[in-house]
């Protein structure tokens, strides 16, 4: 299945300025936690506030759950939540939050000036590279900043 974003549509979507985008809410923050062997954690607690860390431009910043394994092989797997940066400009290379023909997608951006188009690549082969030119129907809604992915099944 291609990979899409849910719970987003243009009727949703506007340019005003998001509203809280989450309440602060404070967790513990431990420095210096090893991944290889472990190591007294001490005094190295502090705090961190997870939509400060991740969301750079709460105004134009939302969030959007992935349906759909096109993007697999970039680490972005069905029922992930991905933070989007609409501010952004869209780099060669990142992966984007784009609306063409009608649908919502997210996929790797790739500019092609010499054949004056631009590649949406999924991140899956079974999926092949959709290129965009002046004929489509094309926005790019924004950057994808962060991806929101859980380590165990629910």
């Amino acid at each position: 299945m291609p990979c899409k974003l849910t719970n987003i549509s243009p009727a949703n979507l506007s340019d005003e300025p998001a509203k809280e985008v989450a309440p602060n809410s404070q967790q513990p923050l431990f420095y210096g936690l090893h991944a290889g062997f472990p190591a007294p954690v001490g005094d190295n607690a502090n705090s961190i506030d997870l939509t400060r860390e991740i969301v750079r431009h709460p105004e134009s910043t939302f969030y959007a759950r992935i349906t759909g394994d096109s993007m697999r092989d970039a680490g972005i797997f069905d029922g992930d939540i991905v933070v989007i940066d609409r501010s952004l400009e869209a780099r060669d290379g990142n992966f984007v939050a784009a609306f063409i023909d009608g649908e919502f997608a997210i996929k790797e951006f790739r500019a092609d000036p010499d054949n004056h188009c631009a590649w949406l690549i999924a991140h899956n082969p079974q999926y092949p590279p959709i290129r965009v030119s002046a004929d489509n129907d094309f926005t790019i809604w924004g950057v994808v900043t962060h991806n929101l992915h859980p380590l165990i099944n629910s």
